[in-house]
């Protein structure tokens, strides 16, 4: 079985992958965009669709993220999705507009966001009484977004199996055709809850505030419309699997809008779909070692 951390095969080393922006582009952008003038600035742990950095300047805390150029809208309804779940009184970062006005500001290697960061220290996978918390916020965001419209967010797309870059490897666009097959198939014989999916909601994500016990997120992800068993899917990898993340499902269930019964049977397709996603985009990055760990994955899922 294969129990390899999510958050593990999306760390993998570095050398593998294209070369990525440094923190100078990233102040460079704070300072004239935001004429922001960090003390300090940290990298977040790597997620699958963006990269972070934690800053401070002065007195504030705030976190940034780098989308990538084609995702600058679903990132923007994001942030606008964050300032809707702030007015239910929802813990979440609250973006900060450009100087012009903006929600992003367009740079070489993507769409940077700024947003004042939740007080509270990061979730930690593999606790049971995190997965708790975890799974519970992101049900209540589920449940606080499933009226939520806007122009940038995008219909949920299983990945296109002709893609050129699929290629890179004999058995990747096989693996990658089955696990779009199972899920099309899903969407089509099953009663599915649809909503605004968060996309990418890892521990890093979400932060509890030991002095007050509230609980909340730093960022609404590249926002898009889809199954919501697919954002639980995404959770569940990053703790290691279905069999390593009880507490996180039992949470989501208590407080999101997915019943236990469209969970069970959504869960494992859409498991596989996401190690799909991440054979996909390590394959777009050239990212061999992640390859690899999907590839293993896909193969155990497909049973």
């Amino acid at each position: 079985m294969i129990v390899a951390l999510l958050v593990r095969l999306i760390a993998v080393d570095r050398r593998d992958t294209p070369a990525v922006p440094d923190d100078k582009l990233v102040l460079s952008t704070l300072r004239d965009q935001w004429h922001l003038l960090p003390s300090a600035i940290s990298a977040l742990p790597t997620e699958l669709i963006s990269r972070g950095w934690e800053v401070t300047a002065g007195p504030e805390r705030y976190v940034c993220r780098l989308a990538e150029p084609g995702d600058r809208q679903p990132v923007e309804a994001g942030l606008i999705a964050a300032e809707h779940l702030r007015l239910r009184d929802i813990a979440a970062g609250e973006p900060v507009r450009t100087l012009g006005g903006g929600l992003t500001a367009r740079t070489d290697a993507g769409a940077l966001s700024l947003l004042r960061r939740v007080p509270g220290r990061p979730l930690d996978g593999g606790d049971p009484i995190d997965q708790q918390w975890w799974g519970d916020r992101l049900g209540v965001v589920h449940k606080a977004l499933q009226h939520f419209h806007h122009p940038g967010l995008r219909p949920w797309q299983p990945l296109d199996p002709a893609a050129e870059h699929l290629s890179a490897e004999p058995w990747l666009r096989g693996a990658v055709a089955g696990a779009v097959g199972a899920a099309t198939r899903l969407t089509v014989t099953d009663r599915l809850t649809y909503g605004v999916l968060h996309g990418d909601p890892a521990p890093a994500s979400f932060v509890v505030d030991p002095s007050t016990g509230r609980a909340g997120l730093l960022n609404c992800g590249a926002s898009a419309v889809g199954p919501l068993v697919y954002d639980v899917a995404a959770a569940v990898g990053y703790a290691g699997g279905p069999d390593h993340a009880a507490d996180l499902i039992d949470g989501y269930l208590a407080a999101g809008p997915v019943r236990r019964d469209e969970l069970d049977a959504a869960l494992p397709v859409l498991v596989r779909l996401r190690w799909a996603v991440c054979a996909d985009r390590a394959a777009r990055r050239g990212n061999r070692k992640m390859l690899r760990c999907a590839r293993k994955a896909l193969e155990a899922a497909a049973g």
